[in-house]
């Protein structure tokens, strides 16, 4: 059933939500499922075409109404655009879906300053121009707001080989746990979520070596055997974005069949061990 809706029909009737980078992989996946709980969705990039592209599909699969409007989220004056071509064509927006990220494999003393720019400005910079200028908007029309943001496990653990976009993910959940505490007195709450290997066409290939396919077989890593479907992380995600967690507020969501933990302990490893060699080490422990 993890392939299956999980919210009734028009949970979300009435709400409008921005998700950035919502033309392509999650960002779509989550933006369809809330079009088909009854959201009307504003999808940003910095590819019109592509948003284009994604709003006309959206359209038709849902019966619901979205918006493309191309935003670098770098830039806070094109995030205030974007705000208010989203309230113009809705009347209002009552949750941020901070989405947009960049990511390469590369050991780090290989990147550049400038590489290293590039992936922790979308991710840091970006996240937080959004959320800054959407609860600046909650806060002076004195309305209800959620934010929503898509982090990593190796956000609190760290990563070999990603730097950046630790360094980029640990700041996106700083702030989400810093605001949660002090914008819940303007009815403004902020959870993240922390997904594991959910396979995304172009992106998922480009993490994963040529050749290595076999080797870093990502299933190989997960204690529940498998990758992450997308209607998973989508439930997730509108269940977040709805009133139905109005208690939830300031939580980092492990949604990874068991990944992080696995990596995390210790002894994990001994899981190598066949049965035969522990029916042996069984028996040298009763004998003393």
């Amino acid at each position: 059933m993890y392939d299956q809706p999980m919210l009734r029909d028009g949970a979300m009737q009435n709400k409008t939500v921005i998700v950035t980078g919502g033309g392509t992989g999650l960002g779509k996946s989550m933006a369809k499922y809330l079009m088909e709980l009854g959201a009307s969705v504003v999808i940003t990039s910095r590819k019109l075409d592509v948003l284009e592209k994604t709003v006309a599909e959206l359209e038709a699969a849902t019966g619901g109404q979205a918006l493309a409007v191309e935003c670098d989220v770098r830039m806070y004056d094109q995030v205030e655009a974007m705000l208010q071509a989203a309230v113009k064509r809705f009347g209002k927006v009552d949750a941020l879906l901070n989405n947009a990220a960049g990511n390469f494999i590369s050991p780090t003393e290989r990147l550049s300053h400038r590489a290293f720019d590039t992936v922790v400005d979308i991710v840091l910079k970006g996240s937080y121009n959004c959320t800054l200028a959407l609860g600046k908007y909650w806060i002076e029309q004195k309305s209800k707001g959620t934010v929503l943001s898509v982090v990593t496990t190796y956000a609190f653990t760290g990563s070999g080989f990603v730097v950046p976009s630790a360094c980029g993910k640990a700041g996106v959940l700083a702030l989400t746990r810093s605001l949660a505490v002090e914008w819940a007195k303007y009815g403004i709450r902020l959870n993240a979520i922390a997904p594991g290997p959910f396979p995304t066409e172009g992106a998922w290939s480009r993490l994963i070596p040529p050749g290595l396919e076999e080797e870093l077989d990502m299933k190989k890593k997960i204690p529940v055997g498998r990758l992450g479907d997308h209607q998973e992380l989508a439930n997730l995600a509108a269940y977040l974005l709805s009133d139905y967690s109005a208690y939830v507020n300031g939580e980092v969501m492990v949604i990874d069949g068991g990944e992080w933990l696995k990596g995390a302990g210790e002894m994990n490893i001994l899981e190598k061990v066949p049965q035969q060699l522990w029916d042996m080490m069984d028996q040298m422990r009763k004998k003393g």
